[in-house]
């Protein structure tokens, strides 16, 4: 359950990096509203899985998602260039997140 919870606060922390991009900050109402929802969601949720995860492994799973996806969306809508380059380097982050669950804790 932690794990479905931390993946949960990943996404979560693209939602509200990506609204406080768009909040001119924090001067226009709905990023701002969606970027203070998101952000103590995503705490919260963070906050919930690291009682049975390794801070340093919830916190780089955490990060890691929501900096995957905030640039995904990014190339997505156009605010950031395509290139092969920054794709397989998200590639390899993803692939850094996963082998953070797959040595689990006893690797620790």
């Amino acid at each position: 359950m932690s794990w479905i919870v931390l993946i949960i606060s990943g996404v979560l922390e693209a939602v509200w990096a990506t609204a406080l991009g768009k909040s001119e900050g924090l001067t226009r109402l709905w990023p701002s509203v969606i970027f203070g929802v998101g952000l103590i969601l995503s705490m919260l949720g963070l906050a919930f899985a690291m009682r049975d995860i390794a801070t340093g492994t919830a916190y780089a799973v955490w990060v890691g998602i929501g900096a995957t996806l905030t640039v995904i969306w990014a190339m997505i809508t156009g605010d950031t260039e395509i290139s092969w380059l920054r794709i397989l380097l998200l590639m390899g982050l993803v692939g850094c997140i996963v082998g953070l669950k797959l040595i689990g804790p006893g690797h620790e």
